[in-house]
């Protein structure tokens, strides 16, 4: 029994001992096979073919009116309303009482500063009819004009020294042109409107109490307006060049064209980029609103060949081209752009060029092109 069961033992291990031989030679030859077998990976390309050809740059930009102002009083006092009751929104026209500020009191000083003044004059007639009798009437007529509530009308022309000295030493020269002084200041109680415009924003209400210089609204002159549109360093020359643009909104519509008004000499350190402002010309019933952005275009013809991909096939300057199955990186400069599309140069004419930027290349040995 001990014997047969040491002759199956033997063979159990002879047994396995051939399929591990078997098995190692199996994986030894596998091996070399494995080694040669490829993986390949289909690209979208496109053959090169450089143009000369006509391109429309463009940039956006924002309409602001060419005047915007705040309101403000150089007087002190309690706010009244003008003509109509300002929101932001509202407009109005030239001339038009946008607010006031209650002049009751600096009325009344007025008035009695003017009364004072009669006062001097009458208390010198009698002077002047002794001593210049030929300029007795016409400083009567002077004393009926002064009424309280009007301006002072203009004093009389002086004919002599000696009546000058008279009249200033009274103090009648000086207290004339304190009252033109303080009726100048009384103008100032009311704000009226310099050009037709309409309220951007409003700070305060009528009943508040405002001091001098500080700001109530701010009001903006409609029909004039300019676009500012950044431009950068690598095409303003061309901008500058052409000196007009078209202005087209959000559907692509054409609402105006504009002329350059002024550049900025300040360079925007985020964006590379210099502030170029147009004036614009509504073309027929087109509507701008301000804070309203707009693209800004020109019509340029290319300097260079070139070519259009998609956005999406250039990173960093570089795009990838397909050269006997394999991925060549080469170096490109766009020259001008679209939404989804990039021209470039700086491919030789027939090269096949990838579409999109390829990534995870270690594990791919071969590459096939589909032409789109």
């Amino acid at each position: 029994m001990k014997r047969n069961q040491i002759i199956i033992l033997g063979l159990f291990f002879v047994i396995s001992a051939v399929i591990y031989v078997i098995l190692r030679k199996n994986k030894a030859d596998e091996a070399p096979k494995g080694a040669k077998s490829t993986t390949e990976l289909f690209v979208p390309v496109r053959k090169v073919l450089n143009e000369i050809r006509p391109m429309e740059i463009t940039s956006y930009g924002q309409v602001s009116p060419i005047v915007e102002i705040d309101v403000a009083f150089e007087v002190q006092g309690r706010l009244q309303k003008g003509t109509q009751t300002l929101k932001p929104g509202v407009r109005f026209s030239q001339g038009q009482t946008l607010y006031s500020v209650d002049a009751t009191e600096a009325r009344q000083t007025l008035n009695a500063r003017r009364t004072q003044f009669a006062q001097l004059i009458i208390a010198v007639l009698a002077d002047l009819e002794m001593d210049y009798p030929q300029s007795y009437n016409k400083w009567v007529d002077f004393l009926n004009k002064i009424q309280p509530g009007t301006m002072l009308p203009e004093l009389p022309a002086i004919q002599s020294g000696k009546e000058k000295m008279f009249v200033t030493s009274k103090n009648i020269v000086a207290e004339f042109y304190t009252i033109k002084s303080l009726e100048e200041r009384y103008k100032k109680y009311v704000y009226s409107a310099p050009w037709g415009g309409s309220v951007v924003d409003i700070v305060s209400e009528p009943g508040s109490i405002i001091n001098p210089g500080v700001k109530i609204a701010r009001i903006a002159k409609t029909g004039d307006f300019e676009v500012k549109v950044p431009i950068s360093l690598a095409q303003i020359d061309l901008f500058k060049s052409k000196g007009v643009a078209k202005f087209t909104d959000a559907k692509k519509t054409l609402v105006g064209t504009g002329k350059i008004i002024r550049i900025s000499d300040v360079i925007n350190q985020k964006t590379q980029s210099v502030d170029v402002y147009y004036s614009i010309s509504i073309i027929g019933n087109a509507k701008v609103y301000n804070g309203m952005f707009l693209n800004a275009s020109i019509n340029q013809v290319s300097t260079d060949e070139s070519m259009g991909v998609p956005r999406m096939a250039v990173k960093d300057g570089q795009v990838m081209t397909l050269v006997n199955d394999k991925l060549i990186v080469r170096n490109v400069e766009i020259v001008n752009n679209k939404p989804d599309t990039v021209f470039i140069t700086g491919l030789k004419n027939g090269e096949m060029v990838v579409l999109e930027q390829i990534q995870s290349l270690e594990k791919i040995t071969k590459f096939k092109g589909i032409t789109r």
